[in-house]
This record gives structure tokens, sequence and C-alpha cells, in this order.
């Protein structure tokens, strides 16, 4: 072998011993700059990711909370012009539409999704009203009926009512009148029920109003009887500043109205049971739905009557008592029957009235134009009592003309001026501000509640003072 071809081939040797680039890679000094421009990209890539990640759940947070704020208050569209027609719509039966409501309001209470008032311009004093020894927020209540059986008190407050009242709650359970047993007259916004009082009996309402009451005093860390005896600044019912809950009572169906004693013992059992858990009492014996009740208004029994509750009422286990109303028919309108109405109250020792509750009569309650249809006219003609707007004009009489009546029987009494509640067929600020200038001291509301959703109460107020602000500025410019 030559000493050029071994040099050649040592050489070749050489040659392969250096390392050489892989097959499509870039040359190696580029190798790292490309890991790091990768990195880079990654990295970056990685954190626009992230940040549309926490933008895109901020706005959708932004949109559940916004959605949250409008569904849960009082003056959503939804609740006037959706909630109502969708409940008609899908429950045809006017019982099933109402059990239906108030079991919506009891869940979304316990989830915290309830409507609620959130129109902060309404608790000022311009609505503020003196009752009792209490000075409400404002003057416009519940009525009972949407609450029979104390299952959603709290949940009527929060839309903004400063008084609610629950009932009627009989001594025993009882079933109430045959179905159906409540009827629409959508045309005119009004109703037929003769319910008869269905109960779950004054213990099962007295339990659940307990259990709520120890609940708001664990909460607060405080004994039962601290709550009882108003020393944490609200009243033992409504466990509320500014509010009242009144607790309406009556008797057993099958209790006969002309066994005195047997009626009595009815209501003072109700008193044993539920007073400690209210602010009022309401004795009612107006319900149309009863037989005989409507009896026990004539000026002796009804004293008689009277008498006891509020003589069981006096033995409250707390340190102030209930005060005591009674609800009286806008039926007995004649001046004798109301003037012995007030006889019996200013007897008794009753703390105040409630007029009215729902009508029997039938005339007058279809205004001229309006035609109804042949469901709505069966509906009307349905025996019970009728409730809606048309009932409006009744309860302001009676209001004016029972104000007159308690307060000159005032005058020659020492028990002092009676509180007066009205209700019937109020609708409107304007309305409630009349039965209010009549000598109400609360508006309450029912029906207009069914027709008018869960903003009802707030609505009224908006208007009231509205009204009011307008009144001012007229009289200013005088």
């Amino acid at each position: 072998m030559s000493f050029s071809t071994l040099r050649w081939r040592i050489g070749l040797r050489s040659l392969e011993s250096i390392p050489r680039p892989r097959t499509g890679s870039a040359p190696s000094r580029f190798a790292g700059v490309q890991r790091r421009h990768a990195a880079t990209w990654s990295e970056n890539a990685s954190i626009g990711g992230r940040a549309k990640a926490v933008l895109y759940g901020s706005a959708l947070a932004a949109s559940l909370y916004v959605a949250y704020l409008y569904l849960t208050d009082t003056r959503a569209f939804v609740h006037r012009w959706v909630v109502p027609p969708v409940l008609r719509l899908v429950f045809p039966d006017a019982e099933d539409a109402h059990h239906a409501g108030t079991s919506m309001m009891s869940l979304l209470y316990r989830l915290n999704l309830h409507p609620r008032e959130r129109d902060g311009s309404l608790g000022t004093p311009e609505l503020s009203a003196a009752v009792f020894d209490a000075q409400l927020s404002n003057p416009i209540g519940i009525s009972a009926g949407l609450d029979k059986d104390g299952d959603i008190p709290d949940a009527l407050f929060a839309l903004g009512a400063g008084v609610v009242e629950i009932g009627g709650i009989t001594p025993v359970p009882q079933a109430g009148n045959p179905k159906p047993r409540v009827f629409r007259v959508a045309a005119v916004d009004g109703m037929v029920n003769r319910y008869g009082l269905n109960s779950r009996g004054a213990d099962d309402v007295a339990i659940r109003l307990r259990d709520r009451l120890r609940r708001f005093a664990r909460s607060l860390g405080v004994s039962e009887t601290a709550v009882l005896d108003g020393e944490v600044g609200v009243p033992p019912g409504s466990l509320q500043r500014g509010r009242l809950l009144a607790v309406q009572i009556a008797k057993n169906k099958e209790t006969d109205e002309r066994d005195e004693k047997a009626v009595a013992m009815d209501y003072v059992y109700c008193v044993r049971r539920l007073a400690r858990y209210a602010d009022v009492l309401v004795v009612n014996v107006s319900s149309p739905n009863t037989p005989g009740l409507r009896d026990l208004q004539a000026t002796e029994p009804l004293t008689r009557l009277l008498s006891a509750v509020v003589d069981e009422a006096s033995r409250t286990d707390r340190k102030t008592r209930p005060k005591v109303m009674v609800k009286v028919s806008p039926d007995e309108d004649e001046d004798e029957q109301v003037e012995g109405i007030v006889q019996a109250v200013y007897r008794s020792g009753v703390d105040g009235v409630i007029v009215g509750n729902t009508t029997k009569r039938r005339a007058g309650l279809v205004p001229d134009g309006v035609r109804l249809t042949g469901k709505e006219q069966k509906a009307l003609m349905e025996q019970g009592g009728y409730s809606g707007p048309a009932m409006f004009s009744r309860t302001l009489d009676l209001v004016a003309r029972y104000r007159e009546m308690m307060d000159s029987q005032s005058f020659s009494s020492e028990a002092g001026q009676k509180v007066l509640f009205a209700t019937g067929g109020i609708t409107n600020g304007e309305q409630a501000l009349k039965v209010l200038n009549a000598g109400a001291s609360v508006a309450m509301v029912y029906t207009a509640m069914v027709y008018g959703g869960a903003g009802t109460v707030t609505r009224i107020k908006r208007e009231m003072k509205a009204d009011c602000t307008r009144d001012q500025l007229i009289h200013a410019g005088r």
C-alpha cells in the first residue's frame, strides 16, 4: 500500500469521526435558539388561554349575577307579566296554581333565590305608619289566604309588606269543602272561592312558627325567651323591624255555632297554641264558606266570643300580649249591624277591626262594557265568596263608616281609638291612599297579588310614594 493511499484512508476516517447534523434538522448552532422560541410561544399561548378563560368566566359570572339580581327583584317584568299568566295557563284549576306558586316561593326562599324588594327608596318616612305600638315601615299588608298554614311568612315579608296575615287556622285539621272550590273570573281580575277554611290545624302551625322563632334565636345567639320578650328589638311574630305578623284563627266547621261555649273554646284553643308567635291575632267571624260563622257577628254573641279571646290572649307567656282584631264581613253593612259590631269591639276590649272579607253578593261586580266568557259567567255564579277590584268601592265606604262609628264610640269610652285595617278590591297606590285617608291604618291585598304577581306590594308602594310627592309639590306650589 502506497503512502498516499494510506494518507487518504486516514483522512477519510478523520472525516467520519466528525459529528454530523441529523437529517432534516437545523444546524446545531440554531437548535438552542429554536427551542427557546418554541418554549416562549408555548408559554405565551398558555398565558393567553388562561387570560381568555378568566375573561370568559368573569363575563359569565357577571351575567349570572346580573340575571340573579334582576330575577329576584320584585320590580322585574317577569313577576307581573310572565309568571301569573303562565300559572293560569299551566294550571287550569286555580287552587292547583295557588299551591304551585306557594311551593315555588318556599323552595326559592330556601335557596335564597326568592323575589325580594330591592327598591331602597321605599324605606322612607313618607310610607311609615304607626300601628299599635309599632312603627311600620309601610302600611301595605298581605291578607290571609295566600299562606294558610304559615309555610312562607318570611318569603311574603320579603315582597315588601308591612303586615303579613297567615291563616285562617282551625283548632284541629280539616279538609275544607270538596274540590273544585276556587274559580277565576279573569276578565275582571276576580275570583270566587269556597275553600271552607281548609287547615292543617293549630298544633301543626304552632310547631312551624315555634321552629322558625328558635332558628332566629340561634342565629343571634340568644334565648327563645329573649326574642319573645322583645329584647332583641324586633316583634316576636314578624321577627323583623317595622313589620307585624298577624295570625288568623277560626272555628272548625263541625263545631255547632249555636253552642257558644264550644265555639269560644275553638278560638281559645287556637290562642293558646298560636298567641306566643303572633303580633296580632285575627278572629275570623266573616268567612262565607263556614255555615253559621257570620251569625256570630250579632252584638251579644260577638261580645262574648271576643271577650274570651282577649282574656286568653292576656295570659300569653311573654312580656306583652298580642293585639286582637276581628275580621268582619262586607255584607253586614246595615247601620245597625255595623254599630252592633263596633259595640262588641269596645265592650270586649278588642284592639281593632279588619274590614272586610269576600262577599256572597253578585250585583255590580262586572263593569259596563266588560264581556265575560261562558266559563267566567259560570265561575262568577259559583257558590262562595267573591274577591276582586269590584269590591273596592264597598270597602272604601265601609272603612269610612266604621271609622266614624268607632271614633264616636271612643269619645265615650276610656279604651281609646281602635285600629282599622282595610281589605277588599285594593289594587293600586291610589286606592291604598284612599282607604288610608278614609281612616284605615293598613291597606291589605290578596286577589291583586294573584293577578299582579310578586311585585304587587312594591308597585303599590311606588305609586303611593309618587302620589304623595305630587301632592307635596301641589301644596308647595300653592
